[in-house]
């Protein structure tokens, strides 16, 4: 297993990554409009210019790319373990990683929590700061939390 820095030609890894989980997991979780909102949030254009800048990881095990994770400034973006790779543990090591390097230049990492990883982030250690709803389409809402976790002693 290593994480590295995705490159322009991993685009289309990062975005089937992004979009399998979501419309495969989050439908479980939140009415259509909200899948909807989620999904379209996470943009071609939003997705290539993290890409370009820097932000986005990709997590490589010897069965193929199960992960990525944005990390811009203290915030985490956009973790997501393909389903057919969740529940062996590699949320967690993009957790750790993310974590890791944003303790680099601060001690407080903060993240907008979704309903199916907020259990991870509680385990974590992390709190929430914030309640957040967003009216999608037919009215439905998309709801999250905004997380919060500090590493000073």
């Amino acid at each position: 297993m290593r994480i590295q820095i995705a490159e322009k030609t991993d685009f289309l890894t990062v975005k089937t990554i992004t979009q399998t989980t979501i419309l495969s997991v989050y439908p479980k979780y939140y009415p259509a409009g909200a899948v909807r909102f989620f999904s379209e949030h996470h943009s071609d254009e939003k997705i290539l210019n993290d890409i370009l800048t820097g932000k986005v990881y990709l997590l490589e095990t010897e069965g193929g790319t199960a992960g990525t994770v944005t990390i811009s400034g203290n915030e985490i973006n956009r973790l997501f373990v393909l389903p057919g790779y969740q529940g062996r543990g590699y949320g967690s090591q993009l957790m750790d990683f993310a974590e890791q390097m944003i303790r680099r230049e601060s001690d407080t990492v903060i993240l907008d929590a979704s309903l199916p990883a907020k259990k991870m982030y509680l385990r974590r250690g992390y709190r929430s700061t914030a309640y957040q709803t967003i009216e999608t389409d037919n009215g439905d809402y998309l709801c999250y939390d905004v997380m919060e976790r500090s590493f000073r002693e």
